[in-house]
């Protein structure tokens, strides 16, 4: 799958973390397929989204890669709900806003709907999808949305924040709370 982007739809600013960037584009959601995160179903140039792959996307060394992820499973299914041994993800094929293309994501993110205007939230090469007023899809309010561009770039930072703390928890009772505020600042 081509992922296309283009400078007119895409705004950037620099995250918490040195040399990491965000992006946000909007588009709408033109399908999604269910498939087991397990399989290994990722098509090439898909981004990963939502608590999919929170440890092992940081870079973490292997021993705390795996310590995060039991943990995050164990708070509150945070990672693929895999707590109940859902395994359960989509794969969501969005139609850019200003002729940007398409992009697909790869996300235990279940709730997302065909015809949904999304806001598709990049952090290096994972990405949250979040559900948004079908007005910042809509090409007569892209100055409107360009102007919201610093107020759209601060909660994709918190998301991603949030995701930290979840892959950061040094204990369960870290995790859990962390848990409950990723679901919080990255769902819509």
């Amino acid at each position: 799958m081509l992922v296309i982007f283009s400078c007119f739809s895409i705004t950037q600013a620099y995250a918490q973390r040195a040399g990491q960037s965000i992006s946000v584009q909007y588009g709408v959601v033109t399908a999604g397929k269910q498939v087991d995160l397990n399989s290994g179903a990722v098509p090439q140039g898909a981004v990963v989204g939502g608590a999919l792959g929170l440890a092992s996307a940081r870079g973490k060394k292997s021993s705390k890669r795996t310590r995060n992820t039991i943990i995050g499973a164990v708070a509150g299914s945070a990672i693929a709900g895999s707590a109940q041994g859902d395994t359960r993800g989509m794969i969501y094929s969005v139609a850019l806003t200003g002729s940007a293309g398409e992009m697909q994501v790869v996300t235990d993110q279940r709730e997302i709907r065909i015809g949904d205007c999304v806001a598709v939230e990049k952090a290096g090469e994972t990405a949250n999808l979040r559900r948004v007023s079908d007005g910042f899809c809509d090409e007569a309010n892209a100055k409107a949305v360009e102007e919201l561009a610093e107020e759209s770039i601060e909660e994709a930072s918190e998301c991603e924040m949030a995701k930290d703390a979840v892959v950061n928890a040094a204990t369960i009772e870290e995790a859990e709370l962390a848990a409950v505020k990723m679901r919080l600042l990255c769902d819509d």
